[in-house]
């Protein structure tokens, strides 16, 4: 590869890395928006259901990619979400104690509370999201013995996320897949003897566009999943709020690594065109009059969501409005959807 082709690359997977702490972004401030606008146990049951969600979607699938369906279920499961979550940028350790015992911790600082948002989180919430995903690793599997034993949790004060996968001599009912034991610790994470991904059918290029995916994905999960639960009235005014607070937040970071800059609608119209293409999402840009249009044609975000509803678009609409506010004041931005709320969506800026 020449020095031109490599600074390019280089570039792109800078671009693609802030699309995923964009969308990183808005899905916690989406936990935290459901905790103060309505309470934790709406927020619980939101996460809850994000993550059965997920797990139900992603799990079994993500073993085969990962090479891991050949362990027995706890090491599997356990090692399952240590290299998925690698892959994501999630510091995670993994600790084999036997073939039906195995450990995962998450360290300090947490991924999915970044920063101070740790200070918003109820206990209640991290909970569920253990509930939703790990408690259900043994029925996806089809191994009722498979539970989860929580020992600490980080928003209860406690130093990391941690717990292990046991294979118990019975099947489990439905109250003991997650029990807690905040007696016991976990021990000493050794890199050496982690798991690690096959070089050969995970380079660099590969890794970089599932780094960014992580993110996006866990948005593609909770939209669907807020017009479910909340309706689509509730569902869009939350989705919208949270985009924009997290756009007007994350302009700067975001615009400086698709190498753009604060301006009028102009510039912010260009802003959007590179953040499609970091999105791998196709628009045609015109422009008349002091006003610009790009016609979306694809959303590749939600392309083969099987329950989507038109709402979900509160999430570009949140995020566009909030994005124009940091990028220069008095920058209009509007949409006109196609039926049913699926690209082409016709975004005016001016």
């Amino acid at each position: 590869m020449t020095a031109a082709a490599d600074s390019a690359q280089q570039a792109e997977w800078t671009r693609w890395r802030a699309v995923a702490d964009l969308y990183h972004a808005y899905f916690t401030g989406l936990i935290l928006t459901v905790v103060t606008r309505r309470g934790t146990a709406d927020a619980a049951e939101f996460v809850f259901r994000v993550f059965r969600r997920q797990q139900q979607e992603r799990f079994l699938p993500g073993l085969e990619k990962l090479g891991l369906s050949h362990l027995p279920p706890a090491v599997a499961a356990a090692q399952y979400h240590y290299l998925s979550n690698w892959i994501g940028g999630v510091h995670v350790e993994y600790m084999h104690e036997s073939d039906r015992k195995a450990w995962i911790r998450y360290p300090p600082p947490r991924w999915i509370w970044k920063g101070p948002a740790i200070c918003g989180v109820p206990g209640e919430v991290s909970r569920a999201m253990l509930r939703g995903w790990h408690a259900n690793n043994g029925v996806a599997l089809g191994d009722l013995r498979l539970g989860f034993v929580c020992t600490k949790q980080s928003v209860d004060g406690q130093d990391g996320l941690e717990g292990y996968y046991y294979q118990h001599d019975q099947p489990l009912e439905l109250d003991q897949r997650l029990v807690y034991a905040r007696h016991l610790e976990a021990p000493l994470f050794d890199v050496a003897a982690a798991p690690a991904l096959p070089v050969a059918s995970w380079p660099k290029p590969r890794l970089e566009k599932a780094y960014r995916n992580y993110a996006m994905e866990y948005v593609r999960t909770a939209a669907p999943v807020m017009v479910q639960l909340f309706g689509s009235e509730d569902a869009g005014y939350l989705l919208r709020l949270t985009g924009k607070l997290i756009g007007m937040q994350f302009f700067d970071d975001t615009a400086g690594a698709l190498a753009m800059g604060r301006g009028g609608a102009r510039e912010f119209a260009s802003f959007l065109g590179a953040l499609f293409a970091a999105q791998d999402d196709a628009v045609h840009m015109a422009e008349s009059e002091g006003t610009s249009e790009l016609s979306q044609h694809s959303w590749k975000l939600m392309d083969d969501v099987a329950d989507y509803h038109p709402a979900c678009t509160k999430v570009l609409e949140g995020l566009f409005e909030g994005l124009a506010a940091g990028c220069g004041r008095h920058i209009g931005v509007h949409v006109s959807p196609a039926p049913g709320g699926r690209p082409p969506l016709v975004w005016t800026v001016g």
